[in-house]
């Protein structure tokens, strides 16, 4: 799987409210998939959760998690990352959730009653797929003496 950077048409897909699961580690080894929101800004991942939340638990012990965001016109084509969490912080003023729900809906978040937590996501590696085989970035979009798989 390639490393950082993503080529540009790559990094474009993962900035868009593309629907979205994501992967965390149980305290028995097994993985925990959902659904959520996220947001791309280059280098880091978004995530945002309720205090109640199973990932979040899982996510504290462990900071491997795995994210596959979805093209919202067909799951054929998507984006895997997988990566480590490098901080989970309370989301005061529920700023990141806002900023989440307004990218996926046009709205503020509506629950404003619960604590949040926001984590940033560094990836570590990508792949990419589209219909019957893997997700070719446009070569004019790969980074200078840059080789897919290098």
């Amino acid at each position: 799987m390639p490393r950082p950077p993503l080529p540009p048409d790559i990094d474009e897909f993962l900035r868009r409210p593309n629907p979205a699961v994501v992967a965390s580690i149980r305290s028995n080894g097994t993985p925990h998939t959902v659904a959520t929101w996220y947001a791309w800004d280059g280098e880091h991942v978004l995530l945002n959760m309720d205090e109640g939340r199973l990932r979040l638990r899982f996510m504290l012990r462990n900071p491997h998690v795995a994210l596959t965001a979805l093209d919202e016109k067909g799951w054929h084509r998507h984006v895997s990352i997988a990566g480590r969490i490098e901080s989970i912080v309370e989301d005061e003023g529920l700023r990141d959730i806002d900023r989440l729900a307004l990218h996926y809906t046009g709205q503020p978040f509506r629950t404003r009653d619960r604590r949040r937590f926001s984590a940033a996501v560094a990836v570590e590696t990508w792949h990419a797929w589209a219909g019957a085989g893997p997700w070719r970035p446009n070569r004019r979009s790969l980074p200078r003496g840059r080789k897919m798989g290098a």
